[in-house]
């Protein structure tokens, strides 16, 4: 098969179109024919070094894709050959054949084609089990008539949590780093947009929110806002932190606020999660997210594809951050 190999990493250029063995599905595992990938920022992180594949997992960079089921293990009872599906894969994803588990399997949402469905899986399993999920499962844990601080609102995962949060009736305020943003993210159900280049976000939390803070904050920047954060919220306030942009360091924090105002910190990665952690997340989104995407609500947003030889294009404009929404990768 062909797939794209990004030898001992560093800038997108390392990335090159190579050929190899397909794999072959372990007994609960399917096989796909991949037709588009989606590309995500642990696919950048794996690249430069920075976020290696757990024992086990393909070397290959991808963690979300949708095709065709072409083979299946001996235990696999959910799908059969000529199944249109997407997966949260364990990596192996730029390539034109990719294994997953059947429990990370889902069928393509009513209504999708491959390049939508492949923008699925990865942001969708992350926001389920960050935003909505429970303490115990390292999440906000967010509720009807809540508030939420969505940082990164015009990333994928933040169009994700933006649009899924309002579905379940809760106010959104959100952060990104353009005028052009703050309108693209209201138009996705944002009721308030922040220019963090112009004004500061707890501030402006403070001000919208006629100084009652906010329920629970989903952050991707790090170190940089943790302080912020953690004035932001209210008593009881959950801080689910998903990613370290800006870095990974806070100095010069006061966690009186932790204490005095009984915050939830919490913090995960997707990809070590095991079979059984994901598949629960599988599970709730099938239950309460496929039928509000068959119905055409809360929907990935495409800003832009490029055939999988391309791949080095589209990591170069997901490290621009000057996309709005999903990048997907044309197998």
């Amino acid at each position: 098969m062909t797939y794209i190999a990004h030898g001992a990493g560093g800038a997108p250029e390392v990335m090159t179109v190579a050929t190899g063995p397909a794999p072959t599905p372990a007994a609960d595992e399917v096989l796909i024919k991949v037709e588009a990938v989606g590309v995500n920022r642990p696919d950048v992180a794996q690249r430069t070094g920075s976020y290696p594949p757990p024992p086990g997992a393909s070397p290959i960079l991808g963690l979300e894709c949708a095709g065709e089921v072409v083979a299946v293990g001996a235990e696999v009872t959910s799908f059969k050959v000529g199944d249109k599906v997407c997966a949260l894969t364990n990596g192996g994803a730029y390539a034109e054949y990719c294994t997953a588990p059947q429990s990370q399997t889902l069928p393509w949402p009513k209504g999708y084609d491959a390049i939508r469905a492949a923008a699925v899986p990865e942001t969708y399993f992350t926001v389920w089990a960050n935003l909505f999920g429970t303490s115990h499962a390292a999440g906000g844990n967010l509720q009807p008539g809540e508030t939420v601080l969505i940082h990164g609102g015009s990333s994928g995962i933040g169009l994700t949590a933006i649009q899924l949060a309002k579905e379940f009736g809760c106010t959104v305020i959100t952060t990104v780093g353009s005028e052009d943003k703050c309108e693209a993210v209201r138009k996705f159900g944002a009721d308030h947009a922040i220019n963090y280049r112009t004004h500061d976000f707890f501030e402006e939390v403070k001000r919208i929110t006629d100084g009652k803070l906010v329920d629970v904050v989903l952050d991707m920047v790090g170190g940089p806002y943790f302080a912020r954060n953690i004035r932001s919220l209210k008593l009881d306030g959950r801080l689910s932190i998903i990613a370290f942009l800006n870095g990974f360091m806070a100095s010069e924090v006061d966690l009186r606020p932790i204490m005095v105002k009984r915050l939830t910190v919490t913090g995960s990665t997707m990809r070590p999660r095991t079979t059984a952690q994901k598949a629960e997340i599988a599970d709730a989104l099938r239950e309460k997210v496929w039928p509000l995407l068959a119905q055409g609500k809360a929907g990935p947003h495409i800003h832009a594809t490029f055939p999988l030889a391309e791949a080095a294009k589209a990591h170069a404009l997901m490290e621009s951050s000057q996309h709005i929404g999903k990048i997907v990768l044309k197998v």
